[in-house]
């Protein structure tokens, strides 16, 4: 069954270039892994938005292991002005 997730960043304006950066790291080092169909990284206002999409739950799975063995700075910490806002999906 394919599974998403849309993840709502806000950076602090000084830090928002980085950021982007940062979310199109991540986007890329998920899209080598099997079963990821697609990611992308959006703008809107104070927010940097990520959403992606993944064959199942394996895929995504093996995705966000492969952010965390690639060592892609994925941290919250004082360069985002808020806490993330994180929405898991499923198809219906």
């Amino acid at each position: 069954m394919k599974v998403g997730m849309v993840a709502y960043h806000y950076p602090h304006a000084a830090h928002r270039e980085e950021f982007i950066s940062r979310v199109q790291h991540v986007r890329e080092v998920m899209l080598r892994t099997p079963g990821c169909l697609s990611g992308e990284c959006w703008v809107s206002g104070d927010a940097v938005i990520s959403i992606v999409q993944w064959e199942s739950e394996e895929a995504r799975a093996a995705s966000l292991a492969a952010v965390a063995e690639a060592g892609v700075d994925v941290a919250y910490d004082e360069r985002e002005s808020r806490p993330r806002e994180i929405v898991p999906l499923v198809a219906a």
